[in-house]
């Protein structure tokens, strides 16, 4: 781990120098790739010039110790304490820091949730849940824009499809893919019986036009009359656009623009997300044992969390976490579920890298 530390501090130093280079300077794409390549590693190097002043200064304290002052000793062994913590902690940081990082992590996401079972209520919890993820994103100043959404007549929606925008959404909200289930009693129930219902939830990487290139031939457009809530020209034009893709079958609709080509542009967005899904799915299938250390990509029709309402409590079955702040979890506060997971998955990836160390 060392040696790589210091190759990547040396890789670090030289990318300073052709940040102030003309010649690099001169050339847009190579320095937006080193600027990239800059940052990355800046948030290793710092870490790893702490983590040599601290085994300097443990070396220090050593030869402290050989002291013949009593006093001198005791203060060298209390400062050898402190800063043999401070080395173990900083090691479990760069090791972190280390590990293969998810080339979608600093993406923008589709966001796509569904009602499931449950009929009426589960398309009113999956208002409930975009509406929570919505407020989580704007508490962190992120954009989040609906692409596409079905309304039902008591308020809820079958589908929403968004794309929120801000820096690693992806890798802050990855882990949420799976069912929801919620459990409580329904509007429209008369006997006050508690029902359970749920609702799926995809997080997709937007894709750029560069990872998944889409055949023109390859697409059959419908346009048609938008249906339900909106302008003035709802059911007046054929600006609502269905995208169907002729390889995979996956169909895409879009209507909530006026515009049939932004529609169609939205519609385009989202298609190309769920290629890149299955394009990405596929990778980690034929890579079974890589597959083990890709974590928060698992089975999308397991149930991953319970919102239960007469007892104020939301479970996470992944890692047995369970928070008695219903009201305030679905007014957008998931921190401490997001940092869980992400705590959870990435103790898991260092287990597996360790094994293969270990083999290797």
């Amino acid at each position: 781990m060392y040696e790589k530390l210091q190759g990547a501090e040396q890789r670090f130093v030289e990318l300073e120098r052709q940040l102030s280079d003309p010649a690099v300077i001169g050339q847009r794409e190579a320095y937006q790739r080193t600027v990239r390549e800059h940052a990355e590693l800046g948030k290793i190097v710092p870490v790893f010039r702490r983590y040599k002043e601290t085994l300097d200064r443990i070396a220090g304290s050593r030869e402290l110790l050989n002291d013949g002052d009593a006093e001198i000793c005791s203060l060298a062994r209390e400062e050898l304490a402190a800063l043999t913590a401070e080395q173990a902690h900083l090691e479990e940081e760069l090791r972190l820091l280390l590990l293969p990082k998810d080339p979608s992590d600093d993406k923008n996401i589709i966001l796509e949730i569904r009602a499931g079972t449950g009929g009426d209520e589960a398309a009113l919890f999956a208002s409930d849940l975009f509406r929570m993820y919505a407020r989580y994103a704007e508490g962190r100043g992120w954009r989040v824009e609906i692409l596409s959404q079905h309304p039902t007549g008591v308020g809820g929606l079958k589908e929403v499809i968004a794309m929120i925008q801000g820096k690693g959404a992806y890798s802050v909200l990855k882990y949420e893919s799976g069912t929801h289930r919620v459990q409580r009693v329904p509007v429209t129930e008369t006997q006050g019986r508690i029902h359970t219902s749920a609702v799926t939830v995809a997080v997709l990487p937007e894709a750029e036009e560069v990872e998944v290139e889409i055949n023109p031939n390859e697409l059959r457009i419908d346009v048609y009359r938008s249906a339900g809530p909106g302008g003035q020209s709802v059911n007046t034009t054929d600006s609502a656009v269905r995208v169907t893709h002729l390889p995979t079958g996956l169909v895409v609709t879009c209507q909530d623009e006026k515009s049939q080509l932004k529609n169609k542009n939205k519609a385009l967005k989202v298609l190309r997300a769920r290629l890149l899904d299955i394009k990405t799915q596929e990778q980690e299938r034929q890579r079974s044992e890589e597959r083990k250390s890709q974590v928060g990509t698992g089975d999308r029709s397991g149930r991953i969390r319970t919102y239960n309402f007469p007892q104020s409590r939301v479970t996470d079955h992944r890692i047995g976490l369970t928070l008695y702040r219903l009201e305030a979890v679905m007014q957008g506060e998931l921190q401490e579920l997001i940092d869980g997971l992400t705590t959870h998955y990435q103790a898991q990836a260092l287990q597996h890298a360790d094994s293969l160390s270990a083999r290797g």
